[in-house]
């Protein structure tokens, strides 16, 4: 299964998710007032306002506690396919209905229409109700996201980067975002790149000294003798044990990359 768009964990979707989702209860409930709701709030005998300000915090909290921390380290998140969001999204619908019902609970509320009352059961109406309305800001949300994010096709001309070998032949041509890093092998180097979800590697005849140019003009740096590297792939700088300087990067499968000392502010800059 394919990894969802970035946009979805972006910072203007953290803030959509938080702000849109509890307001649209809210206003869901203030206008349409479905009977079973009404009777499950106390609406009807005066504490609407108080209960239902109470669950619109709940889902906000529940928001709140579940995006913050996950938007924060988006850039490690390298496998966070359709299959996994999904399931986060319906944990958190399952989280607001928990407080929601552990609210009802200990404000006296013991609502069950068929008689009697346990915690489950106030539990699965809980879910009914914040699932039957949340459930269509966040798919609207969701949707907007997806349509917002680039597809490849509208990449410009300026953004390809045309490689040739060492007889200046056409070899490779590949968006510059999607270069991770260029290892240098003898008299050879080898272009490690995204094609999809997918990385590749390509051989090209040619040395590190003469693509240097045009790899800078792309914004693909030297972070060491051997190695060029995308400061767009880029998640984090640390040192080993040894002390040596690694670059950790936001590609599955893919080895940290080392810097060199007289490469490393350059580097640091560019993130």
């Amino acid at each position: 299964m394919t990894n969802i768009p970035k946009k979805i964990l972006s910072i203007p979707s953290l803030l959509s998710h938080v702000l849109a989702i509890p307001a649209f209860l809210l206003f869901f409930v203030l206008i349409y007032s479905p009977g079973w709701i009404v009777e499950m709030l106390d609406m009807n005998a005066g504490r609407h306002t108080f209960n239902l300000l109470m669950v619109m915090c709940i889902v906000l909290g529940v928001l709140c506690a579940s995006r913050i921390p996950v938007t924060s380290v988006r850039r490690y998140l390298k496998n966070f396919t359709w299959l996994r969001y999904i399931l986060w999204c319906l944990a958190e619908i399952g989280a607001m209905a928990a407080f929601v019902a552990l609210y009802l609970t200990l404000s006296g509320k013991q609502w069950n229409p068929e008689g009697g009352w346990s915690y489950f059961a106030t539990w699965g109406w809980s879910a009914a109700l914040v699932g039957s309305i949340v459930i269509y800001p966040y798919l609207l949300l969701n949707f907007l996201f997806t349509v917002l994010e680039k597809p490849e096709e509208q990449l410009s001309e300026e953004e390809l980067v045309r490689f040739t070998d060492n007889l200046q032949q056409l070899k490779l041509v590949v968006t510059a975002s999607a270069i991770v890093y260029i290892e240098a092998a003898t008299n050879y180097v080898i272009i490690k790149y995204m094609e999809g979800h997918r990385v590749k590697d390509y051989q090209l005849r040619n040395t590190m000294k003469t693509l240097e140019p045009l790899l800078q003009k792309h914004g693909i740096i030297r972070c060491q003798r051997s190695f060029f590297i995308n400061p767009r792939h880029v998640t984090a700088l640390r040192k080993d044990k040894e002390g040596l300087i690694l670059a950790e990067l936001d590609v599955p499968d893919v080895k940290n990359i080392p810097v060199s000392p007289n490469y490393y502010d350059n580097l640091s800059k560019m993130l």
